[in-house]
């Protein structure tokens, strides 16, 4: 089963029911070399979910002294698509290596 790394909205209950239909399975877990800066949203879908119009995205810097903390979430690969069309045009999904040692999917920006 994917993972998929959330340090933002992705991890709050109801927005997991409104695009997932259900809570999502997680662990807490850490992503390394990347740090948070904040975006604004202005897509009224977004809005209407995650009712913030400033989220949170990750920036790779590259230095192992930086990270993130969040949570590896258990997906599907319907899940993926979901999550793909939640997230504005701000964020693509790259595969990136936890604190853990496992692999998971996370969003970040360009």
């Amino acid at each position: 089963m994917p993972l998929l790394f959330s340090y933002g909205t992705l991890r709050d209950p109801a927005v997991q029911r409104a695009n997932f239909g259900r809570e999502l399975a997680g662990r807490d877990d850490r992503i390394l070399g990347f740090r948070l800066e904040q975006v604004e949203i202005t897509d009224p879908r977004v809005l209407a979910v995650s009712g913030q119009t400033h989220h949170p995205i990750l920036r790779v810097t590259g230095d192992a002294a930086d990270g993130v903390d969040g949570s590896a979430l258990e997906v599907t690969e319907d899940d993926l698509l979901r999550a793909d069309e939640y997230e504005v045009d701000d964020y693509h999904r790259v595969e990136a290596s936890l604190a853990s040692g496992k692999t998971a999917w996370v969003y970040v920006g360009g």
